[in-house]
């Protein structure tokens, strides 16, 4: 069982709220982060993707950083942390990321890896026109699949001459190849998503509620992974509110509730709408509208340290969890009261995911 934290590589973190800590993603706030962790004992870092925020009266993920050039400066300045940065595939090829990847092994060994990201948003993409057009909601996972073949025949042999529905390579040539094994890890919840994750990634995302929740989506992701002779496991994402007591976590995520960016938020749904050809954004869509802004991603754990070690032993123990990722209010402190809760967790904090087994 592993432990990554979810760095704020946007502004405000994962809480659309005027009453929540604001910060903006800065080099040095995420440099911190990732350092402070790594001392602690989590296992690996991830960062999001995002080329166009949501407004509202905080603005928010308007302002964003790059993760492949963030995490080629936080590589060498860590020492075991495994460090996971984001590729939204419709914006570079895949031989550039291939080689891209290859120079970060060679910067971290062994401590690199990629979240493939299908794009759904279709905003993001239109304003620098790479909008592929409306059919594309069918055929991400397609486009995806074919991106990430790509990359591991660069990876493993260091030539392609790929001919597919979407890219042609002709003698395309990568040197040096990576000398480690680079993870691909990827988020999905309808049954196409998990497809995708069971045949191409080494984990897949979720954020599925509680143990119960948890349980159903390890047990569908076992099942195709099954058809692909592969052994996935899952990554469940949460928020952290973290406090000395049950109530003093609550007050803080009632103050945080009472000032949702209704505006922010209901930018956030309607680029959810747009996507209707999965589950995972319909879903999306409607607890975006109906929540308050602590509980709108990555499914809210509020409370003192041993309720939120209680939480995420329970969530550990369900069979195919591979790992737990966690997004917290404020980074400075929510951090440093997760101290108090490392040494109540039931799995050890002793390195990063292991890869899945073809």
């Amino acid at each position: 069982m592993k432990l990554g934290v979810f760095i704020p590589t946007g502004n405000n973190g994962w809480i659309p709220s005027t009453t929540s800590p604001q910060y903006q993603p800065t080099y040095e706030l995420n440099r911190s982060v990732v350092e402070r962790a790594e001392a602690m004992g989590f296992d690996f870092a991830l960062c999001m993707v995002k080329f166009r925020g949501f407004g509202g009266q905080i603005k928010f993920w308007d302002t964003t950083l790059e993760t492949f050039t963030l995490m080629s400066a936080l590589a060498p300045v860590t020492e075991r942390i495994k460090l996971y940065c984001s590729v939204a595939v419709l914006t570079l090829h895949p031989a550039v990321v291939a080689r891209m990847a290859a120079t970060i092994d060679d910067i971290a060994p062994g401590r690199f890896g990629i979240n493939i990201v299908s794009g759904w948003n279709r905003s993001e993409y239109s304003q620098m026109g790479l909008w592929p057009g409306d059919d594309y909601f069918q055929r991400r996972y397609d486009y995806a699949g074919e991106y990430v073949s790509i990359m591991r025949e660069l990876w493993e042999t260091g030539q392609s001459d790929h001919r597919g529905d979407f890219f042609t390579l002709e003698d395309c040539r990568l040197g040096p190849t990576p000398a480690h094994h680079i993870d691909i890890v990827a988020a999905g919840s309808s049954p196409r998503g998990r497809r995708f994750a069971a045949e191409y990634a080494d984990f897949n995302f979720t954020d599925a509620a509680g143990p119960d929740g948890l349980r159903t989506a390890n047990e569908e992701l076992a099942a195709a992974a099954a058809v692909t002779g592969r052994s996935v496991s899952s990554i469940v994402l949460r928020q952290l509110v973290l406090d000395d007591t049950d109530a003093g976590a609550r007050a803080k995520v009632e103050h945080y509730n009472a000032g949702t960016d209704r505006v922010a938020a209901g930018n956030m749904a309607g680029n959810y709408q747009v996507d209707s050809t999965g589950t995972s954004s319909q879903a999306a869509a409607e607890q975006l509208l109906a929540a308050n802004a602590a509980s709108l991603t990555n499914g809210l754990i509020a409370g003192s340290p041993a309720t939120v070690a209680a939480t995420l032993n329970e969530l550990a123990a369900v069979e195919g969890t591979g790992g737990i990722l966690v997004s917290f209010d404020d980074y400075r402190e929510g951090l440093d009261r997760f101290r108090d809760v490392v040494p109540l967790l039931d799995f050890e904090l002793a390195g990063a995911p292991q890869p899945a087994t073809a």
